[in-house]
């Protein structure tokens, strides 16, 4: 017997976006005292109007489905997750030309290459590197605050980036020697 699945609404596979802040190995507390959790910045080019198309249709349909949680109807104040980068990080050029939104999961989301093995070494998903997420909206109703959440299904890693947050890769960093010699200066003796 086929599983109905009931988020086909509220669920996105996005075209190519970009990582930061990515924590998809260890769960991390943005704040202290606050819940770790798997989680990502999705930088998502303004020029993908089909991934930007399925996320505005799925948080539509997570309003719908939210209704129960406000009331019976969608709040005037609702906060959303999709924000516009160039607007809300324009210190941060990796966000220019892109939407963001910011999803998370307390489970381990998969995380696959472009050839859908699995990824398992750490240092292969980073922040900056380039791939595609399966997400999900719901609606949230806590401590007063409305809204449309997203949450982190899955993570396929499709092609390297430069590392944000100042990181460096240490080929970069470095020349090939094809002998490295003693320059006369031995400091150990």
């Amino acid at each position: 017997m086929a599983v109905n699945n009931t988020n086909t609404n509220t669920k996105v596979v996005t075209g190519k976006v970009r990582f930061s802040y990515l924590h998809a190995f260890q769960p991390h507390a943005i704040e202290e005292g606050q819940e770790p959790k798997y989680s990502t910045a999705i930088l998502i080019p303004k020029t993908d109007k089909d991934t930007l198309r399925k996320i505005k249709a799925a948080v539509e349909a997570a309003k719908e489905a939210g209704k129960s949680k406000w009331g019976g109807k969608i709040p005037a104040n609702l906060k959303t997750p999709l924000r516009d980068g160039d607007e809300e990080r324009p210190d941060q050029e990796e966000y220019a030309g892109c939407y963001f939104l910011n999803a998370s999961s307390k489970t381990k989301p998969g995380i696959v290459d472009r050839n859908l093995n699995h990824i398992i070494d750490s240092e292969e998903l980073y922040s900056g590197c380039y791939g595609r997420v399966s997400i999900n909206f719901y609606a949230f109703n806590t401590a007063g605050n409305k809204g449309i959440a997203c949450g982190l299904n899955n993570i396929q890693k499709l092609e390297d980036g430069d590392y944000l947050g100042g990181r460096s890769r240490a080929e970069d960093d470095f020349d090939a020697l094809d002998d490295f010699e003693n320059d006369g200066d031995d400091f150990l003796g």
